[in-house]
């Protein structure tokens, strides 16, 4: 073959293919129309005349000739955005500053690991979290306290942009006997008369409270810990019931100790979002640092979703 066609955009494909399982979530993860990927997949099967991917098992599974791509993918990609690294550190320098505020308590379940890698690429940034929970993330963005800030929703202001990291869903959480536990989920009125469990936070920063329980007259009395392995020995022994990302509470649901259910008919889904200033756009270490993120959520986090780019 004199002249390869293979692109770096269709290891990506193959990338997301296999880490996403549905051409739907790979489209959504690459920004990237279904047809417009399928298409990609379709370019390279007729050019090598050989499926990649096997169409008739959900979730997909490559095919072997998929798998080679896929491991050309696994070695290659990393290679180039190591270069891309170091390009960007000869154009626009090594040294910088990254201060990062968070509104979620599990944020750090993810933040802490992206970090640490980040730290051995980026070494001259100075990379540190703004201390305690913070419930107005964007101010501290626009007073230049914070120079990244993790969000549950984009706000209407013009001097901040928005970058999707990853949708979730969150689970109620009881106890492995809880008269409720064998119900196929929770609705609104099944949390009358429970005790909730939940982090020190406003209301408006608790998505089963001000999505589900205020609006349908309910406010059930608290329990409060500002950790996570409190709140599932509380939920464990009966103490209460808790809602919390299912990403976050996995371990436990596999060493069973505690009991999960979806909330409502449609399960409760919940987003985030990196917000930054646009008067830092173009920063090499941040846009870096956007990218690690998502590929180590997307390669440890269970049941993860992409996002759509929000208007900035």
């Amino acid at each position: 073959m004199s002249h390869s066609i293979l692109e770096l955009r269709h290891l990506r494909t193959l990338q997301a293919l296999a880490d996403s399982g549905n051409v739907s979530a790979a489209a959504r993860r690459l920004n990237l129309t279904q047809s417009a990927l399928s298409h990609q997949l379709k370019t390279l099967e007729t050019a090598y005349g050989c499926s990649l991917v096997d169409r008739r098992r959900q979730p997909l599974v490559l095919t072997p000739a998929g798998e080679r791509l896929l491991a050309l993918a696994q070695e290659v990609l990393p290679q180039v955005q190591q270069a891309e690294r170091e390009l960007a550190r000869i154009a626009h320098g090594e040294a910088g500053q990254l201060r990062i505020a968070v509104e979620c308590h599990t944020c750090f379940d993810w933040l802490m690991p992206a970090m640490d890698d980040f730290r051995g690429h980026w070494p001259e940034v100075e990379l540190d979290i703004v201390s305690g929970f913070h419930a107005d993330p964007v101010g501290l963005l626009l007073t230049r306290r914070a120079d990244l800030a993790v969000v549950s929703a984009p706000e209407a202001e013009s001097a901040i942009r928005y970058h999707p990291l990853f949708g979730y869903e969150m689970v109620a959480l009881l106890a492995r006997d809880h008269p409720l536990a064998g119900k196929a989920r929770l609705e609104a009125a099944d949390f009358a008369g429970q005790t909730l469990i939940t982090y020190p936070v406003p209301d408006d920063k608790l998505d089963l409270v001000h999505r589900v329980l205020l609006p349908a007259g309910l406010n059930p009395p608290r329990r409060t810990t500002e950790l996570t392995v409190a709140m599932i020995q509380l939920v464990a022994s009966r103490r209460g019931v808790a809602a919390l990302p299912f990403w976050a509470v996995k371990p436990y649901l596999e060493r069973g100790y505690v009991h999960a259910l979806p909330i409502g008919p449609h399960g409760l889904h919940s987003e985030l979002y990196a917000a930054t200033r646009h008067d830092d756009d173009g920063l090499a270490y941040l846009d870096d640092f956007l990218v690690t993120v998502r590929e180590l959520s997307f390669a440890t986090l269970a049941g993860i979703t992409p996002l759509a780019t929000p208007a900035n």
